[in-house]
């Protein structure tokens, strides 16, 4: 496998930009050599980022009631899935949300609401917890679906950095998953955002039966966007929605996307996003030798992965937290060492 992969690192480690056929490459490793082809391209990760992690943190300043109706979104129009709604919260509820995520490490907070895109009092309200937030020296970045002219100009006049719209999927699948609007109109706002001078965000969800090359079309779309951070999410088949039943990927999958987005993107910003814990499971350390950057804690209307947990994690997989000057995992894990009390030599049940 070295003689296919490293010559695809080596022009990753130049920025040279991969071909169809080196993307397929990756994509088409076996299981068995997928942990080979994540030490290769952690050389790459640890080339550009050394061992820091950003974290990034969401507050879903809106919940539910969406008009859009993206297949795989819990918030879309007829979703039946049970998740909590709620309308605008005020400012001094985000600012609380942000406040707890930057004492734990947070370096970008994402601003989000659901919506096909802000009104312009939606502008003025999330413009007034910007400030608030920016203050706090740490990112903001903000995701209100598309925008108009000159609404970019006044989320970054306020204090914004970034603006988030993602792909998604390839252009030729966008209509199996959104029918009420395209891939252009997304491209178009990632366009909008950039040239408003906001640093530019977007990346997939995958396990909506995408194929190889699906995956490839996407991933090279976002080339095109030149973004500075690019998050990939697994989807999460909520009940209700039209994917609740998709369950086709594999931990070893998702490694290998990820390995790909790693290579497309030598020097960006790639983001683990949502999904992470229920598709990667136990082998969510792995993806930190290729991602350089996660969500901590919750998502926008599923819980994620406990806050303690992702530290542990970073710390044990070797890494430190963008901005902290050590490791971040605790010196003693007491908690750990649990005295056996059932099983042989006593009355319970042992632990089989």
């Amino acid at each position: 496998m070295d003689d296919l992969v490293d010559p695809i690192v080596a022009k990753a480690m130049r920025r040279e930009a991969l071909t169809r056929d080196e993307a397929r490459t990756v994509l088409a490793v076996s299981d068995e050599g997928t942990l080979e082809l994540i030490a290769a391209v952690g050389r790459v990760r640890r080339a550009f980022f050394g061992n820091r992690v950003k974290l990034n943190y969401l507050v879903n300043m809106k919940s539910g009631l969406c008009p859009e109706d993206c297949f795989y979104c819990s918030q879309r129009k007829g979703s039946d899935a049970d998740i909590l709604k709620y309308s605008w919260q005020d400012t001094e509820e985000m600012v609380r949300a942000a406040d707890q995520a930057v004492a734990r490490g947070a370096r970008r907070v994402c601003l989000v609401a659901s919506g096909r895109g802000p009104a312009q009092r939606d502008i003025d309200r999330v413009s007034a917890a910007v400030r608030e937030i920016a203050a706090r020296d740490v990112e903001v970045c903000v995701c209100l679906g598309l925008l108009k002219p000159g609404q970019a100009e006044q989320l970054r006049e306020a204090g914004a950095f970034a603006y988030n719209h993602n792909l998604n999927t390839s252009a030729e699948r966008y209509g199996d998953i959104c029918t009420t609007h395209g891939f252009q109109d997304r491209v178009d706002t990632v366009n909008e955002a950039a040239a408003a001078g906001l640093s530019p965000c977007s990346g997939a969800i995958f396990g909506m039966g995408e194929g190889d090359e699906d995956v490839i079309d996407v991933a090279f779309a976002l080339r095109e966007l030149n973004p500075d951070s690019v998050p990939v999410n697994f989807l999460i088949p909520f009940e209700g929605t039209p994917l609740a039943g998709r369950w086709e990927l594999t931990p070893l999958r998702c490694l290998r996307v990820l390995a790909l987005f790693r290579l497309v993107f030598p020097d960006v910003e790639v983001r683990l996003a949502g999904g992470r814990e229920i598709h990667l499971r136990g082998l969510q350390p792995l993806a930190l030798h290729v991602v350089n950057s996660i969500f901590l804690g919750d998502y926008l209307t599923s819980e994620g992965q406990a806050g303690d947990d992702d530290l542990r994690m970073i710390a044990d997989a070797g890494f430190v937290v963008e901005g902290a000057e050590r490791s971040t995992g605790p010196e003693a894990r007491h908690d750990l060492v649990v005295i056996r009390e059932r099983g042989i030599g006593t009355d319970t049940e042992g632990n089989t």
